[in-house]
């Protein structure tokens, strides 16, 4: 067992070129405010380029592009944006006709806004049990505005790695549904792990 926690760390280190260690996990800024996952989709999406509320709902409806990951009802869209608005993140930017309905309200991101989704894109998920919404909805947006995912791939396998391990050892000990638990636990961090070393190798 021990052999086996060494190989998948000299694999990991293989393939990331040896580079791993020269990547701090990036913890949250205590000044950030604390956003939900919805609203830092709608901020970074915001990001993209002046909108409004309607353009962002598609986005976020289940079969939108980042929908289809992470889907945000309607009410919520428009929550997250009168939030956003207030913190002084996003602001208005300003009304566009229509001939379907009432005169759309133009929303569009100041500095600050701009800032603190590029550090949040960028950022592992730090909770094994939120990478496979957080990480996949990241890689989307980074991909929507070309920007090279690397940092945040080897960044989220230094945090997972030591998960990984210490949940193998975990494994070993428990008995029961305490070790079912563990090794659903265990064998889905190491899976993640394999997704991200693939990605890293053999970027899209």
């Amino acid at each position: 067992m021990h052999e086996t926690r060494l190989s998948q760390r000299n694999m990991g280190c293989l393939l990331v070129g040896g580079l791993a260690s020269q990547y701090a996990v990036t913890m949250v800024p205590a000044h950030e405010p604390a956003l939900t996952l919805s609203e830092w989709i709608v901020l970074s999406l915001i990001c993209e380029g002046r909108t409004h509320g309607n353009a962002v709902t598609q986005q976020l409806a289940r079969s939108g592009e980042v929908g289809r990951i992470w889907s945000v009802p309607r009410a919520m869209v428009y929550r997250s944006i009168s939030r956003l608005t207030d913190l002084g993140l996003i602001r208005s930017a300003g009304e566009e006709p229509t001939s379907q309905g009432p005169v759309r309200q133009l929303v569009e991101a100041t500095d600050e806004g701009r800032v603190m989704a590029a550090a949040w894109q960028h950022r592992p998920a730090q909770h094994t049990r939120d990478i496979r919404s957080e990480l996949l909805v990241k890689l989307a947006l980074l991909d929507r505005s070309g920007v090279d995912p690397h940092d945040l791939l080897t960044a989220q396998r230094v945090l997972l790695a030591p998960i990984a391990d210490a949940l193998q050892d975990q494994v070993a000990s428990a008995t029961g549904f305490d070790r079912t638990l563990m090794l659903w636990r265990y064998e889905t961090a190491t899976a993640t792990l394999h997704f991200l070393d693939a990605l890293v190798t053999a970027p899209p």
